[in-house]
């Protein structure tokens, strides 16, 4: 029976807390050295990663169907990034509370509890997290502008590649990343707090997704002049749907079926739902603004809404073109977390284990707020002459 990502993810924590509470030294070790390795690869990859995914894209999505696009893209940013202000404000105002028997002062210096690994090899990435994204935004535009196919189809060559290399390689060792982290820690002291703190952050998390969808369709509910929970009830069936595959892409046939019931026009939604299956990550963005604060205020740090802002901002654009797997939209904050929150090696473990253990939720949230933008895309783009159906498509 093979198990999927999240079954192993949960075993790799309770497995690295139960080995670290009385292995000997030695074999935490062993796993830090590989965690340190697989680490500085991870830190290799992320530019790759950026330039893999944003630049083609940002060039496919100049290729559409003009107003319609451009309305839809509009709506989907807008959303991300209100997700994400409101996890900032949600979790600025509730973790003192949901936390305030945390004791934060022994994770100012983590690394101190951690033992080392037996060795390390520096694996420098080819270029900074910044200068991938400006490479990015520059090829993905110039592509976007011009008629010709060659690069887009190159860099959709080098985004295959890239894909490859995260669900053939760094998506299957990261188990083995998080037990060794986990393991680590125990031994170190200090996974009984952060254990508290996944299970608090969690519900906060899926509270927010559930207030965020309620937002989303209470705006289309007023353009429709419909009952919003109505709305909301008639999406049901995408939301479990993606809450078990996981996968928007898989979701599609049942997001746009349940679409079609509340009004929307068939061609507005043959267009819009698999496009914003694409572009389209809320609920993603809750979970990783929400993640990011927790992390932060275990390592004894705070963040200002000024330095927040712009991290969700750039958080909004690279949810756009997020990798197509499982823990695909962590994976591709990853660099943002490193360059713009100072997130170390550990900091982004945690995040990756917090983010994966909820993951199908907020697929859910991503896929059942789609409904609800095909509706105001509707409302706003008037009449519209033929659409072409988006192919590209994503897992949450």
């Amino acid at each position: 029976m093979k198990f999927g990502l999240l079954p192993r993810i949960i075993a790799a924590i309770a497995l690295g807390i139960l080995i670290g509470s009385f292995s000997p030294q030695w074999l935490i070790q062993v796993f830090a050295t590989f965690n340190g390795l697989f680490g500085n690869f991870l830190g290799f990859a992320i530019p790759l990663i950026i330039i893999g995914f944003i630049a083609p894209g940002i060039g496919s999505m100049g290729k559409g169907a003009g107003k319609l696009l451009g309305i839809t893209t509009g709506f989907a940013y807008a959303s991300t990034i209100t997700a994400g202000l409101i996890a900032y404000f949600s979790a600025t105002v509730l973790y003192p509370i949901l936390l305030k028997n945390q004791s934060f002062k022994e994770f100012e210096n983590p690394e101190d509890a951690l033992l080392a690994p037996f060795f390390q090899v520096d694996m420098p990435p080819v270029m900074g997290v910044m200068t991938a994204l400006l490479i990015s935004f520059t090829l993905g535009l110039g592509m976007a502008a011009i008629k010709g196919d060659t690069l887009q189809n190159a860099m959709n060559d080098f985004r295959d590649i890239i894909e490859k290399l995260i669900e053939k390689v760094i998506i299957p060792l990261l188990p083995v990343h998080i037990f060794g982290i986990f393991a680590n820690m125990t031994q170190g002291g200090q996974v009984g707090a952060i254990i508290s703190v996944f299970a608090k952050v969690f519900v906060m998390i899926i509270a927010l997704h559930l207030l965020f969808l309620l937002l989303q369709y209470s705006a289309a509910g007023s353009l429709m002049k419909a009952n919003p929970l109505r709305l909301m009830k008639n999406m049901m069936p995408a939301y479990f749907t993606a809450l078990g595959t996981q996968s928007s892409a898989s979701t599609i046939p049942v997001t746009l079926k349940q679409v079609k019931k509340l009004g929307a026009r068939e061609k507005v939604a043959d267009f819009s739902v698999p496009l914003l299956a694409t572009i389209h990550l809320s609920g993603s963005t809750i979970t990783i603004v929400s993640c990011a604060i927790a992390v932060m205020m275990l390592q004894g740090q705070t963040t200002s809404f000024a330095e927040i802002l712009p991290f969700i901002l750039m958080l909004g654009i690279t949810m756009i073109a997020a990798p197509g797997v499982p823990g695909g939209a962590v994976m591709a904050a990853l660099g943002l977390l490193e360059s713009m929150l100072g997130f170390n090696e550990t900091m982004l473990a945690l995040m990756i284990a917090l983010y994966l253990a909820q993951d199908s939720f907020g697929t859910a949230c991503n896929v059942t707020g789609d409904g609800a933008l095909t509706l105001l895309s509707d409302k706003a783009s008037g009449k519209e002459k033929k659409l072409q159906p988006q192919s590209a498509v994503k897992a949450g």
